[in-house]
């Protein structure tokens, strides 16, 4: 079955900001409290040596997606960069708790940010999780051609996919939504409203997922997206990555041709 262009509810924009916070609150939570995205990381490791980046822009980041957990493998393991949130609706609090304890290694972009022409002054390596899914064909090849016309490298990882674990890892939304909310940091009473009083968190979460499933690109068609671009000086690698607890995770590294990816 091939990707299917459908929508999702928290990118509209009459979708309220209080219940769309709450719902990337809840993803971000659930990617860091079993480190979902820990498997990429010496791809984009190798990617960010090879590039010779000191920076990270961070595009589409919710509530801070994986860098909690990602964060503490690159202060470990080096090497030592600086990551920049941004968001198109950016969740300003909680991309601003994980500022404050980061110990100076991840900022925010106070300002909304479209994630296909990102302005040039914001330099560093691009990263996407969780949100290449969300742009048409066209918006997708004009982020890569965007980043290529910057000079920036750029990766892209999806724990979604087509693949049945993909749908069944899905199903978890509602579950951390409901045992967890209250929990999850920083504390919102919105989040509250939107999960207990009126449960729109737990089932807008769990529609959006499925559609995220259905419409994330599949190696082949990320393929045919660099495959589409203006002719580039670009090194790109398209691939899977295995996980623990999901489908593999699909991504794409894209570095300027005279840096060189192992």
């Amino acid at each position: 079955m091939g990707r299917i262009q459908l929508f999702e509810i928290e990118d509209q924009s009459w979708c309220p900001r209080s219940l769309r916070d709450a719902i990337t609150d809840c993803i971000q939570y659930g990617l860091n409290l079993l480190n979902f995205y820990g498997p990429i990381f010496p791809h984009l490791r190798e990617a960010l040596l090879s590039s010779e980046s000191k920076k990270i822009l961070d595009l589409g980041s919710g509530a801070g997606g994986p860098w909690p957990m990602l964060n503490r493998m690159f202060r470990r393991n080096g090497p030592l960069v600086h990551i920049c949130l941004s968001d198109k609706y950016p969740n300003n609090a909680a991309c601003m708790r994980l500022a404050a304890i980061s110990k100076g290694t991840i900022s925010l972009h106070l300002d909304s940010i479209n994630t296909v022409e990102v302005p040039r002054e914001l330099g560093g390596f691009r990263t996407l999780f969780s949100c290449y899914h969300h742009f048409s064909r066209a918006q997708a090849r004009g982020i890569l051609q965007n980043a290529v016309d910057s000079g920036q490298g750029i990766g892209i990882f999806e724990i979604t996919s087509r693949h049945p674990l993909s749908f069944f890892l899905v199903l978890g939304m509602p579950i951390v939504a409901l045992l967890l909310g209250p929990f999850i940091k920083p504390f919102r009473f919105s989040r509250i409203f939107w999960t207990y009083v009126i449960p729109a968190a737990p089932i807008v979460g769990l529609v959006d997922g499925i559609v995220s499933c259905l419409r994330t690109y599949s190696c082949k068609e990320l393929q045919a997206l660099v495959g589409s671009l203006s002719p580039n000086g670009y090194r790109w690698i398209v691939g899977t990555e295995k996980t623990v607890f999901s489908a593999p995770i699909t991504y794409l590294l894209g570095v300027p041709d005279k840096f060189r990816v192992a």
